[in-house]
């Protein structure tokens, strides 16, 4: 049984980067900023002192190529972990990951072997990102079928989804939020792999399924906090995994309880939460005690300033105002309920 420790997200991910790599010379890391001091908020530092400069090393700012150069590279046997800073400049990279990545396997019957490409994209809020660094591309990218697209919140899940994406042989986005990487937790030493697919159940509850991802997961348990004097029964249901998705859990959960909250890191239309409502709607309409509830961006681009910030993001004060809607317990002002971070940025 492997021993358990406490390391934040980032080293977390830098743990899992280095013991991949360690068993597998194929792997290599590149991307903007791959090799500078800051180390993707610490998530490459160990990376960068053991394995620069032969297998992790800078990348001009060609998304698109280097996307291209990657999956040939993956093509030929090797396994390339492409960074991007900003998940924002990962658009200039879909060309090559929607159009020829992600339809590898297919098009080539299985004849051409796989291209499992890594792309880790930072997303989300810090300050001052504004509306071109900041943004959550997990809707539009998990469109596209022949990609995982993942988004763990816990160290532990950071090391363990890490490590099976440098597993397995279909091309994955890994989307992990600015605001995590600090944030601490148990993490198993050694290999530990955490499968795509299958939603994390982080508190058991019996009145209202809440089913987030990423920071809003961490939002979420604030909000849960804060209800526990009203005695409203929450089961949270960290998705992990947005494709594949764990539909089975959530239907479950939802029959259960009958009511439902999704909270998502990026806007409501077309979105993440979008679907989650409509596979219960399909799957579970029957055990719904109330309409339920989408939280997300307000719907317009991210603002700059920090009074627009804290007015557009989605905080623990709105989740735990849409579970107490749901139990018609609305007496309660949730007002300055949220997640207090130590981000510094604006980086």
């Amino acid at each position: 049984m492997s021993e358990m420790r406490v390391r934040n997200y980032a080293s977390a991910i830098s743990e899992a980067l280095c013991e991949a790599m360690d068993r597998d010379k194929d792997i290599f890391v590149t991307g903007i900023a791959a090799d500078y001091k800051s180390g993707l908020f610490g998530s490459t530092t160990e990376v960068i002192e053991r394995f620069a400069p032969d297998r992790i090393f800078d990348a001009p700012s060609m998304e698109n190529a280097m996307a291209g150069i990657a999956i040939g590279a993956a093509a030929v046997g090797k396994r390339p972990v492409i960074l991007h800073p900003r998940a924002d400049f990962m658009f200039l990279a879909l060309d090559q990951m929607i159009n020829l990545a992600s339809k590898w396997r297919y098009m080539y019957d299985g004849n051409a072997g796989s291209v499992p490409v890594v792309m880790r994209g930072v997303i989300g809020r810090g300050w001052g990102q504004g509306a071109t660094h900041s943004q959550s591309i997990q809707s539009v990218v998990a469109h596209f079928p022949g990609i995982n697209v993942i988004m763990p919140t816990f160290a532990d899940d950071a090391k363990g989804l890490m490590m099976t994406a440098l597993k397995v042989d279909t091309p994955t986005i890994i989307l992990e939020h600015r605001l995590l990487f600090n944030i601490e937790a148990e993490v198993p030493e050694g290999e530990y792999y955490v499968p795509f697919g299958k939603a994390r159940i982080v508190t058991e509850g019996t009145d209202v399924t809440v089913v987030t991802s990423s920071f809003m997961t961490i939002e979420a348990q604030v909000a849960i906090e804060a209800l526990k004097e009203s005695g409203v029964s929450v089961e949270l249901i960290d998705i992990r995994s947005i494709r594949p998705l764990d539909t089975k859990t959530i239907i479950e959960s939802v029959k259960k309880t009958g009511r439902l909250v999704v909270a998502d890191t990026s806007w409501a239309f077309c979105g993440v939460s979008a679907e989650i409502l409509a596979v219960v709607s399909e799957s579970a309409f029957s055990a719904l005690k109330a309409p339920p509830i989408r939280i997300g961006l307000a719907d317009v681009p991210a603002p700059v300033s920090k009074p627009l910030e804290d007015a557009f993001y989605p905080k623990a004060s709105d989740i735990a105002r849409a579970i107490s809607t749901l139990m018609n317990a609305k007496d309660k002002d949730f007002e300055g309920v949220e997640f207090v971070h130590d981000f510094k940025g604006p980086y």
